[in-house]
This record gives structure tokens, C-alpha cells and sequence, in this order.
């Protein structure tokens, strides 16, 4: 167990559309305790899993499940080491088109009937104020992570780049998947109704509220981009590795991850 205090409390510019976590950094090293149920453990899991996707070690975060002692209270939650190199910034999409329009990102979005606009809105934008190449094929992996893992926080205030020293833009590693999994048992996904039942009731943020839809027109513009090769071993082993939540948690894990392995099929190879 790690102890902290305000000391290293932070503020993250990425925000949650369920409230924000309790975030610490601590010599290099980022904390986030559970806010609505394991979120800890599905960092821990979808980062484990992309380990078994063709995803470079660069291309995203990885997490480690953490007990976090603060004040008077002990929580569950995630660490993972800090990506961003001194005196670079990560910038929210959001962020970023305030600045270039004085506008919401996401209203403006929204406002494009038809979800393939959106999407080349999207991408045509982000390339125009960055310089950036080829976001198409880094929004199309994004989407894959969310769909097969269920991830329903990817809005325009959690898609970011990163903004280094020199002026440059460049592309920011996948993190942040805490929301994925059905993590919110406190409300919307009570550990004792059947994940068959709270699946369908799970709504993506991005470009529609359907999973499937947005994936389909991603893949279609700019191809499929991920792809993986784990199986129930593996998931059974990373949940072996883990040490602090309960089984009856990692249970239901596995049983969301092999229920979106079969719905997703096409995206898994034989390794």
C-alpha cells in the first residue's frame, strides 16, 4: 500500500462525465483511486490486454493495480508512470478547438447529422489545427479499444495530444480507460444484475452512442487499424497476477471480455 496526502494531489485535464477521481503524482509516478466501482482493475486489464495487440510499448500506458492510503480512508485504484516529458502539455481536443474557435468541440460535432461527417469533421479538423498525420488511423484504434472494451468516456474533453517545447504536436499514448467494463457498479451497472442485460445498455461518447455504428464507419474510412491475440488463458492469467480485488469483480471481468471477444471476433488473429 502507497500512503498519500494532499501533498501530491493533482488536478488531470482529462475529465470524466461521472465526476472526477481522487489523482495524485508522486516522484514521476500518477495514483488514481476507484471513484464508482473498479475502475483500477479495468486500467489494469486494458492495458494488459493491448500488451496482445499490434499496439507498440509506446503507443500506450500501462497500469498497475494499487492499495492507496489517504487520509483516513483505503482505496482501491491504478498507477502508472508519467508519460509526459518536461515541459511538454497534453491538450484535450476540446481544449484545443476553444482555443483555435472560441467554440465547443463537442457541440459542434453534434450539430453534423450523419455520423461519417462527423468523423471526417473530426479528423479534418484535428489534422488542420496540429499538423498531424494520418489521425483517421489513431481515432479509428481508439474507437476499436472502446469497443471491445466497452470504454463510455471517450469524449472530446478525453481524446488529447500532446504540445512539446518546440511547438509540435504529436500523438498522445492510450490511456484512461477506466471506464470501461461496466466499472460504474454504484449506479449504472449493479454488480448483481447480468452483464448479457447491461451490455446493450452501454453507450459510446465519441461519435454516436453506439459502439458498432461508429467502429463501422471508422473502419470504413480509414481501415481496420488494431487487431489482438489473446485468449481465456491470458485473461485468466493477468486476473491471477492481480492481488487486491475480489474475485467475485474479476469474475465478471472475464466474463465481459470473453462475451466481447465473441461479439468482435473479426478483430482477434491466432498468435
Amino acid at each position: 500500500m502507497i500512503r498519500l496526502d494532499d501533498t501530491y494531489m493533482k488536478n488531470s485535464p482529462i475529465q470524466s462525465s461521472k465526476g472526477n477521481q481522487f489523482k495524485w503524482e508522486r516522484e514521476g509516478v500518477w495514483y488514481k483511486a476507484d471513484y464508482t466501482g473498479y475502475e483500477g482493475l479495468a486500467e489494469y486489464m486494458v492495458s494488459g490486454l493491448l500488451q496482445y495487440s499490434n499496439l507498440e510499448e509506446m503507443e500506450f500506458i500501462q497500469y498497475q493495480t494499487e492499495e492507496i492510503g489517504y487520509k483516513k480512508a483505503v482505496y482501491r485504484g491504478c498507477k502508472s508512470q508519467n508519460f509526459l516529458p518536461d515541459g511538454w502539455q497534453l491538450i484535450t481536443l476540446e481544449r484545443l478547438f476553444k482555443n483555435f474557435y472560441g467554440q465547443s468541440f463537442y457541440q459542434s460535432l453534434y450539430k453534423i447529422e450523419r455520423v461519417q461527417k462527423r468523423a471526417c469533421f473530426l479528423v479534418d479538423q484535428v489534422e488542420l489545427m496540429t499538423g498531424l498525420k494520418e489521425f483517421g488511423s489513431y481515432l479509428c484504434r481508439l474507437l476499436t479499444i472502446d469497443a471491445l472494451f466497452l470504454n463510455e468516456d471517450r469524449h472530446m474533453h478525453n481524446i488529447a495530444v500532446l504540445y512539446d517545447d518546440t511547438g509540435r504536436y504529436h500523438y498522445c499514448p492510450v490511456f484512461d480507460n477506466g471506464s470501461a467494463l461496466l466499472t460504474d457498479t454504484t449506479v449504472d451497472y449493479p454488480m448483481e444484475e447480468d452483464i448479457i442485460e447491461l451490455i446493450p445498455l452501454v453507450k459510446a461518447k465519441t461519435l454516436s452512442a453506439d459502439f458498432m455504428e461508429q467502429l463501422d464507419v471508422a473502419e470504413r474510412l480509414y481501415g481496420q487499424k488494431l487487431y489482438f491475440t489473446y485468449d481465456e488463458g491470458i485473461i485468466n492469467e493477468l486476473l491471477r497476477k492481480e492481488h487486491y480485488y475480489p474475485e467475485d469483480i474479476k469474475m465478471r471481468i472475464k466474463e465481459i471480455l470473453l462475451q466481447q471477444r465473441r461479439t468482435y471476433s473479426y478483430l482477434f488473429r491466432k498468435n
